[in-house]
């Protein structure tokens, strides 16, 4: 998919009433597009990941994320719809030493178990997340972090940062980034 066609995707998912999002809106989601580094770097660290973390990256793409989170010594998992991205990520774990940590599946984000993830990531489109949040709700435990990139989910962040990146201006003609910190709560019925 040309930027062209990606901007038209992210218009409607944006823009749009929600009706005719689901009308539009690929099941997938959108194609792969890498993080960047820094922004990698700054969802784990907004995230506050440690060594006691399990990590899940919901479209973990490349696997990048996963990988660093694993470096700062948490356990990672990604979850990935093209098979040859998570051939790609099992290559590059084995490349970082962190194979033993980390865990590439290919499979539906949504019918993945996500009950033992401490922190969750997200860089997936606003049509997706808005049928993702009663499963984050649902299965993760409280005080489970969630930090999604650039699109937030349905309910109030507990922060929220905003930064610019060279390398997303670059590949993709704006470079503002905003990451959402949610945390799940106890909640009351």
């Amino acid at each position: 998919m040309d930027r062209r066609a990606f901007g038209t995707l992210l218009a409607v998912n944006l823009f749009a009433p929600a009706a005719l999002r689901a009308q539009t809106a690929p099941i997938d989601g959108g194609p792969f597009v890498a993080t960047p580094m820094l922004v990698v770097e700054e969802m784990l660290k907004l995230a506050e990941v440690g060594a006691k973390d399990v990590v899940y990256d919901l479209g973990s793409g490349d696997g990048r994320l996963v990988i660093e989170a694993a470096r700062r010594g948490a356990r990672g998992v990604g979850v990935e719809r093209e098979s040859r991205l998570v051939e790609l990520s099992r290559a590059e774990a084995a490349k970082a030493g962190v194979a033993d940590r980390v865990r590439f599946v290919q499979g539906d984000i949504f019918n993945t178990n996500l009950s033992e993830a401490t922190v969750v990531t997200l860089y997936l489109l606003p049509v997706l997340l808005e049928r993702l949040a009663p499963k984050l709700r649902a299965e993760l435990p409280v005080g489970a972090r969630v930090v999604s990139h650039d699109f937030p989910l349905d309910w109030p962040a507990e922060r929220m940062r905003t930064f610019e990146v060279e390398e997303k201006a670059r590949n993709m003609g704006f470079g503002t980034t905003q990451l959402f910190l949610y945390r799940m709560r106890l909640r009351i019925d």
